[in-house]
């Protein structure tokens, strides 16, 4: 497995930037937002894709993952097809899909588990074409569908594992109280991207009740069994990326991307490098 970094949050990074600085983070690779405002987005995708991925290579920092608009749900959304054929195109093929939302106080839930299948069918045909896994992946809180291993599978179960994958989330899953090794097993044989990121729970008066609060911060601070994690992705033998989502605040007069480069090397160690 290798450890990637999500570029979200360096999206102030042209492609030579993100080149030396997966350098000097000590990632090995990346996990590439195609969003508006970042160097590759809906709009160029198609002609700046292969030439990022091209270029990142050429560093030593592949890009083996993009990441989409949180509301790319839809074969049917006008960026899909480009995004696919570019992604064949540049050798990449992993895409992380968005997020469909549910309210559980208006819709019912087994309907929206169909709608939601029904997309992912038209994703599936279009992975397929070219020759691209789309993933989903488990976002813990209220309104997201497939927040945590147990309901991503209501939406995955009996689709092609070649054409459609999980992304399980270490961080979500400590917030939604669902155990490593029990998502684990209950995602093969779909697994096929893991995003590193870390939680850390504070209680906060609520009125007269006390209010369960989840904050991100680096990895080892927070409640995931880290050790546990990657004996149990080797054990499987998974060869998928694990992306550093990095998603933590840095402290006033703090680098971030230093932080990120301690947590890269964190994870590392755990990971046995």
């Amino acid at each position: 497995m290798r450890l990637v970094v999500f570029s979200k949050m360096f999206r102030q990074y042209d492609i030579d930037g993100l080149a030396t600085l997966g350098q000097e983070l000590g990632t090995e690779g990346w996990d590439l937002a195609v969003r508006k405002g970042h160097p590759v987005n809906p709009e160029n995708v198609e002609r700046m894709l292969p030439v990022a991925a091209k270029r990142l290579a050429e560093a030593g920092q592949p890009v083996l993952a993009v990441t989409g608009e949180t509301d790319l749900l839809t074969p049917s959304t006008p960026y899909a097809e480009p995004l696919l054929r570019a992604m064949d195109t540049a050798d990449v093929r992993l895409l992380k899909l968005g997020y469909f939302l549910f309210d559980p106080g208006k819709g019912q839930y087994w309907q929206e588990v169909d709608n939601v299948r029904r997309a992912l069918e038209g994703w599936q045909k279009l992975a397929r074409r070219y020759n691209v896994k789309v993933v989903y992946h488990t976002h813990s809180g209220m309104g997201y569908m497939g927040l945590n291993a147990s309901a991503l599978m209501h939406l995955l179960r009996d689709f092609d594992p070649t054409a459609l994958g999980a992304y399980l989330d270490t961080g979500h899953l400590v917030v939604n109280g669902e155990p490593f090794a029990f998502a684990l097993a209950m995602v093969k044989p779909y697994l096929a991207m893991v995003g590193l990121k870390d939680y850390k729970p504070t209680l906060q008066p609520s009125g007269d009740e006390q209010r369960l609060v989840w904050e991100c911060v680096p990895a080892g601070q927070g409640g995931v069994a880290w050790s546990e994690v990657f004996r149990l992705l080797a054990k499987e033998g998974f060869t998928g990326p694990c992306s550093v989502h990095a998603e933590f605040t840095a402290p006033s007069g703090a680098a971030f991307a230093k932080m990120v480069q301690a947590e890269v090397a964190y994870l590392k160690r755990k990971r046995g490098s």
